[in-house]
């Protein structure tokens, strides 16, 4: 009778285990390789877009100088635009403002709003644009309804009357100022004469395509000439 021998070999059984345990950690390997990819392309692309919303906030934008009470109705401005902004369209340049006035012609929560220009040098003898701190345009000082009054307190060279000089462009490094109309009607009627001591306007200035500047406005004093800032 023909005798088998057979012998048990573990070390195939051992290879095999040991070739799938190295396949395991070749694909846990690309998994992780495959996230840490995806994680680092991620946190650029924020980084990236961090850096562009920081550069057009810081490329566009106004920095508020002071702002003067006119008179009960209107304030004056004094601007610039920040450092390293680049030159700004008055079309693109808004402010709003908002208070609470329980003296008006509708008692209450005040908005109002308006523009820096409208980009044209027509004689339009808007008083409520923006004019070069150098430059003042037609004001109506002595309340006949005409503008074109000489303004005593406009800045140095400033007429009064020459609404062709209004600016069209907001220059880096140049001083501005704008007339604001803070008495729009009811519901918006943030007007100094109207309000009280201690009371608060809050001011918006935005550029679009740019960033946006906040500033409360105090009245602690409600002649001609008092700063609210």
């Amino acid at each position: 009778m023909m005798k088998h021998n057979m012998k048990n070999d573990h070390l195939g059984s051992i290879g095999i285990g040991a070739m799938i345990v190295f396949i395991a950690l070749i694909l846990v390997a690309a998994v992780a390789s495959a996230v840490i990819i995806q994680t680092g392309e991620k946190l650029q692309q924020n980084a990236q877009q961090t850096g562009s919303d920081t550069q057009r906030e810081i490329a566009g934008k106004i920095n508020i100088k002071k702002v003067i009470i006119h008179d009960a109705s209107d304030v004056f401005m004094y601007f610039e635009s920040s450092p390293g902004s680049d030159v700004l369209d008055v079309t693109d340049i808004a402010y709003q403002a908002a208070c609470t006035n329980d003296n008006g012609a509708t008692a209450g929560y005040q908005f109002l709003a308006g523009v820096f220009g409208d980009g044209t040098t027509t004689e339009d003898e808007n008083e409520y644009f923006a004019y070069s701190e150098d430059t003042m345009g037609s004001t109506d000082d002595d309340g006949d309804g005409t503008a074109g009054d000489t303004f005593d307190d406009a800045p140095p060279g400033g007429d009064g009357g020459d609404t062709d000089r209004e600016a069209l462009l907001i220059n880096p490094g140049e001083n501005y100022v704008i007339k604001m109309d803070f008495e729009q009607g009811a519901g918006a009627d943030c007007g100094t004469g109207d309000l009280s001591i201690n009371d608060e306007i809050t001011l918006w200035i935005h550029v679009e395509g740019g960033g946006s500047t906040y500033e409360t406005l105090t009245i602690t004093d409600k002649t001609i000439g008092a700063d609210l800032v």
